[in-house]
């Protein structure tokens, strides 16, 4: 058998070939994984619920059907490769909380969708990963159950709401993860963590099984150590499903081929000027630049582009998701859905006494928040004044896009402005906790796929992201790119980024 080490570093298409010419099981591979979570996840808690008898049992039976899948050609390149699942999925027979205290203890009684693809393809659930209570925030630290720690820097955020399915993949506690992406939520945790992260053009992954934070923005995804492995997570879940209205009935672009081939040449890259200069950290905008010439010297033809609305995003974004949230998280009422609580002191409560009992101890501090700040947006005599403006700005951004596209192939920009923060740095203000995102909204508002990856260490030894954005339905242009790019990364570099986090070799458990 081979080490756990040797096992958890390689990457998740590496181990699906292994298992499928039968130098590894899919046993070993979900064993080792196992292992890998007892070791650091003390430190790291990417994990709300580990699931170790569940992947082993679905190990064995990817073992067990092994020889006679492949014989008929029916076997999943992901056959037997265990993956992470974000809190928020509702997953059968496992705990799903959505990091709230609202949920503690439920079990779904089914599956998403996308969860089913993953079971159909073989794929061993490790457990469910840590997030921002209801995907509300951008560090991981909303979650009622604690934060997670990003294993470039323990004392440091590991982006969200995501922060756990990203940190997982990071510290080697998973090979590929499911994240969801609202405003950056897949993205902003992967430039933190020195990882790949992509939304999909929204409607490509059907969103059936998701518990809902803003229904017009929520995505699924993958997160990922490589641009080809994040491809073929995307092919098995991606596709049209008849159980989320909003899923496209179109086939998903040749993701894994584009992975593959990853050429640039003749592309016209576009660069945002309005979200690639000020307020960014010094290094994140020399590796920005460094990359740009990277994709140049392979071919590509840069090209500065303007998207004049992209800057009203954020204000346009902190107005449409408060006020679909503030709808949606309504069915927490303490009557139908989750947890219950009697106000004290009262002897025959009201529905509305317990309703608010209820909500004040089962929601955190961010909740109620953007809850507060959306049903103002949409009360009587302010709708037009807030939510109607945010809308039209949203057409605006789409506008931008469309315009953009016209002049190039892809658009560009900074993952987030700055490299991960410390931990309760950003708490106190949530403005600034805020403007993490405000490059990555903008794909959100128009329903376009994002990518980000890597691309080198800042000035303060953390990593840094660089984002592709493309048109709707033309995902495969991300990974072309991104895939272009890595290949040149890492001639550079000489070994993945991952290789030069100091914490990761020396983490040990602390539980």
């Amino acid at each position: 058998m081979s080490s756990t080490s040797d096992i958890t570093t390689r990457s998740a298409a590496d181990l699906g070939a292994a298992i499928a010419d039968g130098s590894l099981s899919s046993v070993e591979v979900t064993q080792a994984h196992l292992d890998r979570i007892a070791e650091v996840d003390g430190a790291v808690h990417a994990y709300l619920h580990v699931d170790a008898d569940g992947a082993l049992a679905a190990a064995r039976a990817v073992d067990e059907s092994r020889a006679d899948r492949r014989s008929d050609g029916r076997i999943s390149p992901l056959a037997g490769v265990p993956i992470a699942v974000k809190d928020v999925v509702a997953t059968r027979g496992l705990p799903t909380t959505a990091g709230s205290r609202m949920l503690e203890g439920w079990i779904p009684p089914y599956d998403a969708t996308l969860v089913t693809r993953l079971r159909a393809a073989g794929m061993p659930i490790l457990g469910k990963t840590n997030m921002d209570e209801f995907a509300m925030g951008s560090s991981t630290e909303h979650s009622a159950y604690g934060p997670s720690f990003n294993p470039w820097d323990l004392e440091r955020a590991p982006g969200g709401s995501g922060g756990g399915s990203a940190a997982a993949i990071a510290a080697f506690e998973a090979p590929l993860a499911i994240g969801t992406d609202t405003g950056g939520s897949i993205r902003q945790p992967a430039a933190f963590t020195g990882t790949v992260g992509v939304k999909p053009t929204y409607g490509g992954v059907s969103r059936y099984g998701l518990i809902a934070l803003a229904s017009s923005l929520d995505q699924a995804g993958p997160c990922t150590r490589t641009v080809l492995d994040s491809a073929l997570l995307h092919e098995v879940i991606g596709g049209h499903d008849p159980m989320d209205s909003t899923s496209i009935d179109a086939p998903i672009p040749g993701v894994v081929a584009a992975a593959r081939r990853g050429d640039v040449a003749g592309l016209k890259v576009g660069v945002v000027h309005e979200i690639s200069g000020d307020g960014f950290q010094s290094g994140v905008k020399d590796r920005f630049e460094e990359s740009l010439k990277l994709l140049e010297a392979r071919g590509a033809e840069i090209v500065q582009v303007g998207c004049p609305s992209f800057v009203k995003g954020l204000a346009a974004y902190y107005l449409i998701l408060p006020s679909e949230a503030s709808s949606n998280l309504a069915k927490f009422d303490a009557m139908r859905y989750g947890l219950r609580v009697r106000p004290q002191g009262v002897d025959s409560p009201s529905a509305e006494q317990v309703m608010a009992a209820t909500r004040d101890a089962g929601f955190g501090d961010e909740v109620k928040r953007r809850i507060i700040l959306g049903t103002y947006a949409l009360s009587a005599g302010y709708y037009d004044a807030y939510y109607g403006q945010a809308q039209k700005v949203r057409t605006l951004i789409a506008r931008d896009f469309a315009a953009a596209f016209e002049q190039v192939d892809v658009l560009v920009t900074p993952t987030a402005p700055t490299t991960a923060f410390k931990l309760g740095e950003k708490l106190a203000d949530p403005m600034a906790m805020y403007l993490n995102d405000v490059a990555t909204i903008p794909a959100n508002l128009a329903g376009v796929p994002g990518m980000s990856l890597p691309n080198g260490l800042a000035e303060d030894g953390l990593p840094s992201g660089l984002q592709i954005l493309a048109p709707a339905m033309r995902d495969d242009r991300l990974y072309e790119v991104g895939a272009a790019l890595e290949s040149a990364l890492l001639e550079q570099w000489g070994a993945p980024i991952l290789t030069r986090a100091p914490h990761l070799a020396t983490m040990e458990a602390t539980r």
